[in-house]
């Protein structure tokens, strides 16, 4: 797998790429709530897929790009499909019916918590500090901020939420996985993550047809929401994603993840009309915060190799997935 730079510096600096990254995936929550309305969830995931994949695909013709070999590689590419696209980016869709787009971005925020809470029993190189448990404790007193716990969850739709919740906790689980499977696996990161989206779009391509019908009839709006969502929101998101990664680093990339929540919060406010009460952005930031310690490390303790390694595990997640538990997605 490649871990070099690229040879060619990007015409458009960083910042402008890292502020459309942001954009374009805090405003992936308000397309899925407009694709929802006139398609059924696992549809909406599927146009998205197959959106993404295309996208893939042609950058991988213009830069003439196989697909990996190897059937043990196409099984753990199977298996990453799964956790880190067909599965969090149906369990969103899904949440959206029953809550609004500013509560599933928020939730989405929780992916670093959760990755920190994992890596503790999954990785034994993933030694634990007191900034980052402090961190942990915080973000989820944040959650419970933004669900309104001392009301007793009132007026929250518990099955929507806890879809969310779970998406969110798919994406660690995935990246832990990707960890241990495919970090070393020889083959190029646009390879990787193009066949990764093929195969969640099989996937969801066998599953939809089990629980849909096809629809009578393709709303234009919430149809070209789901192809903003593909191209967008999956296809070019990773394309920038990893082009910010191998110019600056998984450190400075993985700030995406803050931004993400704030655009999410005000799409959904601004353009859906959605209701926003107090405890939902003060709990989002210090969900923000506390994820932000989590991904705090000691500078003695991080071994040269870890920017290299960082490198290489961003490089084979794709999707919502971000470095560290950063972006939806």
């Amino acid at each position: 797998m490649s871990i070099t730079a690229p040879r060619t510096r990007p015409t458009l600096d960083w910042r402008l790429r890292f502020g459309a990254l942001s954009l374009i995936w805090g405003f992936s929550f308000l397309l899925i709530k407009v694709g929802t309305e006139a398609y059924a969830p696992f549809q909406v995931t599927l146009g998205r897929l197959v959106f993404g994949t295309a996208v893939l695909a042609a950058a991988m013709a213009v830069k003439r790009e196989r697909l990996p070999r190897g059937a043990r590689t196409w099984g753990h590419l199977a298996v990453a499909a799964l956790l880190l696209n067909a599965l969090p980016f149906s369990l969103f869709a899904y949440s959206e019916l029953t809550i609004p787009s500013t509560l599933a971005g928020i939730c989405n925020a929780t992916s670093p918590l959760w990755g920190m809470a994992l890596s503790l029993v999954a990785l034994s190189e993933d030694r634990p500090t007191r900034v980052r448990v402090a961190g942990l404790g915080l973000g989820f007193l944040g959650v419970l901020t933004v669900l309104g716990a001392w009301q007793g969850f009132h007026g929250l739709d518990a099955t929507g939420t806890a879809m969310a919740l779970l998406a969110s906790l798919s994406y660690p689980v995935g990246w832990i996985y990707v960890r241990r499977t495919l970090a070393g696996a020889g083959h190029s990161h646009l390879s990787m993550t193009g066949a990764q989206l093929l195969l969640a779009a099989v996937q969801l391509g066998v599953v939809t047809p089990l629980f849909t019908s096809l629809p009578a009839r393709f709303p234009l709006v919430p149809l070209i929401a789901v192809a903003a969502l593909g191209v967008l929101g999956t296809g070019l998101a990773i394309l920038i994603q990893y082009g910010l990664v191998a110019e600056i680093g998984p450190t400075t990339a993985q700030m995406v993840t803050y931004f993400i929540p704030v655009i999410a919060t005000a799409a959904g406010v601004a353009v859906l009309g959605e209701s926003l009460r107090w405890s939902t952005p003060v709990g989002a930031v210090i969900v923000l915060a506390g994820a932000a310690l989590t991904q705090a490390r000691a500078r003695s303790s991080a071994p040269k190799g870890a920017e290299v390694e960082e490198r290489v595990r961003v490089r084979v997640s794709s999707g919502l997935s971000r470095p560290r538990g950063g972006a939806a997605k």
